[in-house]
């Protein structure tokens, strides 16, 4: 019987964000019997005692700067484990692991080398956006998390279709599910969410001042850390809205938090493949998103969600509205939601995917020991 493939797989740090937690399932969902994975990080974190416990070996390569001593030796270090472990896939899942792993993964010799596009490249600051152009022409293929990445690297980067592999995001939706109904009379539109400016939230607590109550206690909650508090609490405040509207710190208790939304709504700006966006139907939200990157991918107007145009706080109130004077329809929205997220988007779903898309390289540049492995699956 053949060996498992070694497969690394990298981010920048393995904390609590969308793109480490996609990182962490994948590599403890791979199939054991076809591929052995490893990690490699900067900044270990939350992520990193997942992985430990289901016995993923880690790498951690500390470096903190790019014109660093420091990133030499890195890069020496990260070059003869891959030798050492015969790694024979590299796959780097966010932007500064793009930058630093793919060049040294090719210098190395690894037989196939992968990079992913999980946002949109003008996020990102220019030098990283310039070398990732660079990588561009340097890896076996480029992961994207959705249809809207492939549009974005094609349109905006000029990369060429056929180096462009779709896998999308994945949740667990056994853990991400609907709770007990609702509590009757209150009405709370929420979001889960990095506050950040790309999430334009500004729209949200815009449009919630314009709805009419319709008999109900309507409440906003805004779950999340970062940068923007400061000025969304100051605009809640302008808006007359404070009294209504509740500003919650990030936790580990997502779940919860959605259970105790109606109405979830992620009025974005710029958006790839929301994470929150789905966890959000699973859990029985009924979903009002902005037409941005990837959210029509999952919110299908007047199917499984309202659409609005981004930065339209008007729209984005007329859609919110209605599902506050319609309570049926609500409901029918939330569990069409819920059905498109369990039979599209689960996590035994996209690991699957992205086996394929490894197993497609090693069939065409492997050595002959994982070749045998790949092919005897047909």
């Amino acid at each position: 019987m053949s060996r498992p493939v070694p497969v690394l797989l990298m981010a920048h740090q393995l904390g609590p964000g969308g793109t480490e937690r996609q990182l962490t399932e994948v590599a403890r969902s791979l199939d054991p019997a076809r591929f052995q994975p490893h990690v490699a990080c900067f900044v270990d974190g939350s992520r990193g005692d997942e992985l430990r416990e289901a016995g993923v070996p880690i790498l951690r390569l500390p470096l903190k700067s790019f014109l660093s001593p420091a990133a030499v030796t890195c890069g020496f270090g990260l070059g003869r484990y891959l030798r050492e472990r015969r790694i024979q896939i590299v796959h780097a899942f966010d932007y500064p692991m793009v930058c630093f792993g793919v060049p040294v993964a090719k210098l190395a010799r690894t037989p196939v080398v992968l990079s992913s596009q999980r946002a949109d490249r003008a996020l990102n600051p220019s030098l990283y956006r310039r070398m990732q152009r660079v990588t561009d022409h340097m890896v076996d293929g480029i992961v994207v998390n959705c249809e809207a990445m492939r549009r974005h690297l094609m349109k905006d980067e000029r990369v060429a279709p056929g180096l462009i592999h779709l896998c999308y995001n994945a949740i667990d939706v056994e853990h991400f599910s609907p709770g007990p109904g609702d509590a009757g009379g209150i009405c709370v539109i929420g979001v889960v969410a990095v506050l950040r400016a790309e999430k334009g939230l500004e729209t949200l607590l815009e449009a919630f001042a314009r709805l009419r109550p319709a008999g109900m206690d309507l409440r906003l909650v805004l779950v999340g850390s970062g940068a923007e508090l400061p000025r969304l609490q100051t605009l809640a405040a302008s808006l007359g809205i404070t009294a209504r509207c509740t500003f919650k710190p990030a936790t580990t208790d997502v779940v919860g938090n959605l259970r105790g939304i109606d109405i979830f709504v992620l009025p974005s700006l710029s958006e790839a493949l929301s994470n929150s966006l789905m966890e959000a139907m699973a859990c029985g939200c009924a979903a009002v998103a902005s037409r941005a990157g990837g959210n029509p991918e999952l919110v299908v107007d007047g199917e499984t969600g309202l659409l609005f145009e981004k930065g339209d706080a008007g729209g984005l109130a007329a859609c919110v509205q209605s599902l506050v004077d319609d309570t049926e329809l609500r409901k029918r929205l939330a569990a069409a939601g819920t059905r498109k997220i369990r039979e599209q988007f689960s996590l035994r779903r996209s690991v699957r995917q992205m086996e394929e898309i490894y197993e497609s390289f090693l069939r065409h540049g492997c050595d002959a020991p994982f070749a045998e492995n790949v092919s005897a699956r047909g």
